[in-house]
């Protein structure tokens, strides 16, 4: 599979477009007066504690608070026969800043998705004996990671598990485990990464804990060391940036992540990158920068556009865009996909459509639902869809067909770098999944709810409309007796229908209430909009 890389500059927003075989797989998009906060590291300060929720809300300089629960909290481990003392003689030499760091599951931070990895197990204490109210308390100065950005009207999710990712590795301040990623399958692989990564702690006297990316599968130890000490520096930074700004009161952003074309570059790059296109002159030369640092083998690779049509319109990622964002996706053979995002979950709909090729009903069923799990698959991915999902396959009686479409559907995933999780196809037709959600979907990037319908996605027939009106008439009637005349103020497809097909009701209604009805129309108003002035 060959695949490339197009990065769109503008003075707006960055754009990342990851294109499959010429296909488009996947979009990020940075807008510059709104970056996305993941990956970010803050000196914040615990606003409430909930115990009920088990959560605090902690401010980090944002528009909204952000949430922290326990489960996202470093625990510390529980005393052993044989380090029982060692660990009383460490906490009362404890620091503030040793309290709120260590592992976040996570390594592939562009998409923010953890790979998971296999670690060295570490006997921790119940969450019943470590409660919130005893680990913070108001106005308490804490360092956090942003692990989720602001979604809709949620602040983003916090972690006190500090990670720092680079080209090849994690590093983990204040953990003592080493792990692979699981996307990296030689076991022979794996055993020499794990070994080659205790020796170099051990070699430059590292204190944390590391986790091998999946990038850093057949990479020679030097370019693991100078990730090392690369990762070892960064946090030496942030740790005297935080004692620095432990002086002030306000919370303070103490790193940032990189941006979105550098992120694109460490994270997405491997070897089936064919290309990576740059159509900025100055991004280019940042990126050339970064990779002849960081990751040399993509250096000859990346190529500056210069052509005077747009990169993205060249390989109509454009269109692609915008049929992202619609309802409907047709499907190749005729049948279509019809997705709708609630604040609940996402359903996806599979239908035949005009496809009647099969040699019967159960086999177009069948044929339908296979291309459809490849068009679930990209979907997600473009759409960057998550929480919970549930698809509606057409109904199949065979059961090996059923096993065919979800053996497909979990291929298919195999290419998505956020966590998934499918149940068995259900008697309904139905299967129930989870993806990771970690930033926002390409929806609600890019669009807002609309302002005639409030995101209902309907609104009001004028019919309907006219019936209100004439209730809203009735009930002026009773509770006012000055009124002459009532004027009609509204939309004109609602003026329309009152002056034709409703007419003989105004008109029996002015007869009923003795007072004239006049219309004016009112061009600014939604159909649903009327007004009734009294004269």
């Amino acid at each position: 599979m060959s695949e490339e890389l197009l990065i769109n500059i503008s003075p707006m927003e960055s754009r990342v477009a990851v294109l499959d075989n010429g296909i488009l797989g996947e979009i990020y998009i940075e807008r510059h007066n709104k970056l996305g906060l993941v990956g970010n590291i803050y000196l914040g300060t615990v606003v409430r504690v909930l115990p009920g929720m088990q959560a605090a809300f902690v401010d980090i300089g944002q528009s909204r608070t952000a949430f922290l629960h326990v489960n996202d909290m470093q625990r510390e481990p529980r005393p052993t026969a044989e380090n029982k003392n060692k660990v009383s003689e460490d906490s009362d030499q404890k620091s503030d800043n040793q309290t709120d760091n260590t592992i976040i599951e996570t390594a592939e931070n562009l998409t923010a998705t953890p790979p998971v990895v296999s670690v060295k197990s570490t006997e921790v204490a119940p969450v019943s004996k470590t409660l919130i109210q005893h680990r913070l308390h108001e106005s308490q100065r804490i360092l956090v990671q942003v692990t989720k950005d602001q979604l809709g009207s949620k602040g983003a999710r916090l972690t006190t598990n500090i990670s720092l990712p680079s080209r090849y590795l994690v590093y983990l301040p204040s953990s003592d485990h080493i792990g692979i990623s699981q996307r990296i399958d030689g076991e022979e692989e794996r055993t020499r990464l794990k070994s080659e990564l205790n020796s170099l702690m051990q070699t430059v006297s590292l204190k944390g804990g590391l986790i091998a990316r999946t990038a850093a599968e057949r990479v020679p130890v030097a370019k693991l060391e100078e990730d090392i000490y690369y990762l070892l520096q960064l946090w030496r930074t942030i740790c005297a940036r935080r004692q620095e700004m432990n002086q002030h009161q306000s919370s303070e952003l103490i790193y940032q992540e990189l941006s979105l074309p550098l992120r694109s570059i460490r994270d997405l790059v491997h070897a089936d990158t064919e290309k990576v296109i740059v159509d900025n002159t100055q991004i280019y030369e940042q990126v050339r920068y970064f990779a002849k640092e960081f990751v040399p083998f993509v250096y000859d690779r990346i190529v500056h556009y210069k052509a005077e049509q747009s990169l993205f319109d060249v390989h109509r990622v454009e269109d692609d865009l915008r049929d992202a964002l619609k309802r409907r996706v047709d499907l190749k053979s005729g049948g279509y996909l019809i997705i709708d995002q609630t604040e609940a979950m996402t359903t996806i709909d599979v239908n035949t459509g005009s496809f009647v090729g099969g040699r019967s009903l159960e086999d177009t069923v069948y044929k339908t639902n296979l291309e459809a799990t490849h068009a679930i698959a990209r979907q997600l991915r473009l759409r960057n869809l998550g929480g919970i999902i549930i698809l509606d396959f057409i109904d199949m009686l065979e059961q090996q067909h059923k096993d065919d479409v979800l053996e497909s559907l979990q291929v298919q995933l195999t290419q998505d770098y956020a966590k998934t999780k499918i149940t068995q196809v259900s008697e309904l037709g139905l299967v129930e999944m989870t993806r990771k959600r970690t930033r926002e979907s390409l929806g609600q990037q890019l669009c807002e709810p609309c302002s005639t319908c409030h995101g209902r996605g309907f609104v009001k027939t004028a019919e309907t409309v006219c019936f209100e009106i004439f209730r809203e008439i009735m009930c002026c009637a009773r509770t006012y007796n000055s009124p002459k005349k009532f004027t009609v103020v509204a939309h004109a497809a609602v003026i329309d229908l009152l002056l034709t097909t409703e007419s003989d009701t105004v008109a029996d209604l002015e007869y009923l209430l003795g007072r004239v009805i006049t219309f004016d129309v009112e061009n600014l108003y939604t159909q649903e909009q009327y007004d009734i002035v009294l004269d």
